[in-house]
């Protein structure tokens, strides 16, 4: 199945779209001071970070404060942002229009690059930041390469090429219609433009599944609410396809840690540090909500007909992207990327999900709802499925 590929180009595009969806990503989940008190920084440094409101901007905003570096916004102003835990600068703007005018004359020691899947808009920032930003952050996506269906995959792996008529006449729109096709090769173009902009000052991170409190999309959160409701779960293949997600958290401390350490090059963001498996996924889910449950392992081939389609899990040994949960992490962790533990992510999360309301709570944005996985189970039992 391609889930998991379509996913990705799903919610690109609409990570791509959020400026324009004030309630993409609520402030409710924006991080607070932490309980473990965090080291200053040898060397404040003034970070400029273009969006910031979104998923993980937040996040890097508060480690960026707690660290004692100044930080400036650059975005539309269309979301409420939340209460920082120090001053924060507010620039508004709109890539999307060109007018970046609240950037002109200024200078950063650092911009982070979080909301960008057009190479226009590495282009048009580049004109106005080059040679007033040390150095250049950028946030891009394990869907740039060409061919998701090794293991293994690693930075120097072909990237996937553009088949349009041009790169940079591409806009938000266009992106949207056709995201299966596009956002992939635009995020590499994207980052071929920005390597153009900013020469070697660059730094390039390739996320897989961003998870964690703040993930308005419930992919990953599906699997941790579906343990807590307990019961005969429904597991897609038979629980040994690797999986790879990152806490938004780790991925945005860690962006902050490459900025003060003047870290350039091109890291795959994947974790955990280990090999994690879907029954590993769900136990740990499990080891945090303490429910009854019932592993029950369906085939892929049984799941395909049924025209299911089940969030984060990747199978490791047919289709075009059966390596997508099996990413190679090794250089981003030798630059020192670190992750929580599951648990910590997985208690996190369920929290700050619980902390919504009612109404969003029972309308999931990914998986399958309770009475459409028992017909599946159902399905599968009568003709002889076993756990």
């Amino acid at each position: 199945m391609d889930t998991t590929r379509r996913d990705l180009f799903r919610l690109g595009a609409l990570a791509a779209a959020a400026t324009a969806l004030p309630g993409f990503a609520s402030p409710a989940g924006a991080q607070k001071p932490s309980a473990v008190p965090v080291e200053r920084a040898k060397r404040p440094l003034d970070i400029l970070i273009l969006g910031g409101t979104g998923f993980t901007g937040p996040f890097q905003v508060a480690y960026a404060l707690a660290r004692g570096h100044r930080v400036t916004l650059f975005n539309r102003g269309r979301r409420p942002s939340p209460e920082w835990p120090g001053e924060v600068e507010q620039l508004h703007g709109d890539r999307e229009t060109g007018d970046l005018e609240a950037l002109r004359g200024r200078r950063w020691d650092v911009c982070i690059d979080n909301p960008t899947s057009l190479p226009s808009w590495v282009r048009d920032a580049g004109r106005v930041l080059r040679g007033n930003v040390g150095h250049y952050l950028f946030i891009s996506t394990i869907s740039v390469y060409a061919d998701g269906s090794r293991a293994g995959i690693d930075e120097d792996a072909p990237l996937a090429p553009y088949r349009g008529r041009d790169a940079m006449a591409e806009t938000r729109q266009t992106l949207i219609a056709d995201m299966e096709n596009l956002y992939g090769p635009l995020k590499a173009l994207s980052e071929v433009e920005a390597r153009r902009q900013f020469g070697e000052r660059t730094t390039i991170v390739r996320p897989g599944y961003i998870v964690g409190p703040r993930d308005e999309t419930d992919r990953f959160t599906y699997w941790p609410h579906r343990v807590a409701q307990g019961g005969e779960i429904l597991v897609p293949g038979d629980g040994l396809d690797p999986i790879q997600v990152i806490d938004g958290r780790d991925l945005g401390e860690w962006m902050i840690r490459l900025a003060e350490q003047g870290t350039t090059g091109t890291f795959n963001a994947v974790g955990p540090a280990y090999p994690l498996t879907m029954d590993a996924l769900l136990h740990g889910c499990q080891a945090v909500t303490s429910t009854a449950l019932t592993l029950t392992h369906v085939d892929p081939a049984f799941l395909e007909a049924q025209k299911v389609d089940l969030p984060i899990w990747v199978p490791r040994n047919r289709g075009p992207y059966a390596g997508y949960g099996q990413v190679s992490n090794a250089r981003a962790l030798a630059a020192g990327l670190s992750f929580r533990p599951l648990a910590t992510t997985v208690a996190d999360l369920l929290a700050w999900f619980g902390s919504l309301p009612a109404e969003r709570q029972s309308a999931l944005r990914a998986g399958i709802d309770r009475a459409r996985e028992a017909e599946l189970l159902r399905a599968w039992h009568a003709r002889g499925g076993a756990g």
